[in-house]
């Protein structure tokens, strides 16, 4: 397994749910994950965060995300209504050995935070000779 998803609040946050409506439930960072080729590929849901706001940390094969969102109603503003979630926000992941989390590369475009993680080389399907006989084979190893 390439990545796992770490959420221990998660049974917490679905008996809040229950108990409280939707409405109590904290944000969440919605996210896809997929593998193309070389490049495992995740992809975060970040809707009105300020760039700047946005923090990558890798320690230990855990990757995690931090990001802020500001309200937008300024201080002598009447709220109506508020319904998008302001203030911080952080995800974790486990990312497995095969992945090289010395080259991770992150873009922020129209509200949405891809990060590509390559595929360690070590990790990658290699050829190894067989000599022996009178001719040499070739295997995947």
């Amino acid at each position: 397994m390439m990545l796992m998803r770490t959420d221990p609040f998660r049974e917490f946050d679905r008996l809040t749910q229950q108990l409280l409506g939707a409405a109590a439930r904290p944000a969440a960072m919605p996210m896809d994950a997929f593998r193309e080729g070389d490049i495992f590929v995740v992809e975060l849901d970040l809707p009105g965060v300020d760039p700047e706001t946005i923090d990558l940390d890798v320690e230990r094969n855990v990757l995690t995300v931090k990001a802020e969102r500001r309200p937008s109603a300024g201080e002598n503003a009447e709220v109506l209504i508020a319904e998008r979630p302001t203030g911080s926000f952080s995800r974790q992941f486990f990312l497995g050995e095969t992945l090289d989390t010395e080259r991770i590369d992150a873009a922020y475009d129209a509200g949405v935070l891809r990060l590509r993680i390559p595929i360690a080389e070590q990790a990658k399907p290699r050829k190894i000779a067989i000599t022996g006989g009178n001719t040499p084979k070739q295997i995947r190893g």
